[in-house]
């Protein structure tokens, strides 16, 4: 009986240690060795889908910041740093906004070493983007050791050089292209409660050879809370499209009876 009052006690203390409350999200930033007073923005894609527009805007005080609002569904959002004058305005950092305590560490020197954690969709797309680079690595260590020769070869006009090495390119981009569809297709079957799933069968439904049928699969395999988000009700609307016949297109006439 005490252990189970002790295992009440400490739910409670868990709870009640929350930051945030029910459709809310908090950001708790560090931003090592940026200046007091430095402007970070958060960032979405306009209504249009054409361009991204503020939503919220805060200051770095002590090297922290701190942005709290509400949210009814997952959707990727982003970081922007204000510039220091002089240099290139800073990349800015993808994650996914959702309900919960977002923790996010800008790497004001390399940004995309900046790191996300804190909510389940924000770790899933840390190792899914971790895994994704590990397909790719063979294509960027190709780029990175071939590009001044292919840069020497543009100048001089060896076009010998430049036509081997395209080939060469390609060979490694077909293999990684299909590793890479493989891993999404993976990913989806496997991760059920993912953001990253709805947007991977999002993303399928615009390939013209996609299998509908497994899509579909995939789709039902999602959990409920994913089905009434923005990329949720897309995919379910462009299963309908896929599925109904095209206005003047008449349907095969049924088999006559032998």
């Amino acid at each position: 009986m005490k252990k189970i009052i002790l295992l009440l006690s400490a739910t409670v203390v868990l709870i009640s240690c929350s930051k945030v409350g029910k459709g809310e999200y908090l950001i708790t930033g560090t931003a090592v060795g940026v200046e007091n007073g430095k402007t970070i923005i958060l960032e979405t894609q306009g209504a249009t889908g054409m361009g991204l527009v503020a939503v919220d805007t805060v200051k770095v005080e002590n090297g922290k910041f701190e942005i709290k609002g509400k949210v009814s569904e997952p959707a990727f959002h982003s970081l922007q740093l204000e510039s220091v004058a002089g240099k290139e305005p800073y990349g800015k950092v993808p994650f996914i906004l959702e309900e919960g305590e977002i923790k996010i560490a800008i790497n004001k020197d390399t940004i995309n070493k900046t790191k996300v954690s804190g909510t389940y969709n924000n770790d899933e797309y840390v190792k899914f983007n971790e895994e994704l680079v590990k397909i790719q690595k063979n294509l960027m260590d190709f780029q990175t050791k071939n590009t001044p020769l292919m840069n020497t070869a543009q100048q001089t006009k060896d076009t010998a050089v430049i036509n081997r090495l395209m080939k060469e390119y390609s060979k490694i981009q077909e293999v990684v292209g299909a590793d890479s569809k493989k891993k999404y297709g993976t990913y989806a079957e496997t991760h059920p409660k993912s953001f990253i799933s709805a947007l991977i069968i999002q993303g399928m439904l615009n390939d013209p050879s996609v299998d509908v049928k497994k899509t579909e699969d995939l789709y039902n395999s999602l959990d409920e809370s994913l089905k009434n988000t923005k990329p949720g009700k897309a995919i379910k609307a462009k299963l309908t499209e896929i599925k109904t016949p095209s206005v003047g297109v008449t349907p095969p006439a049924p088999a006559e009876a032998k």
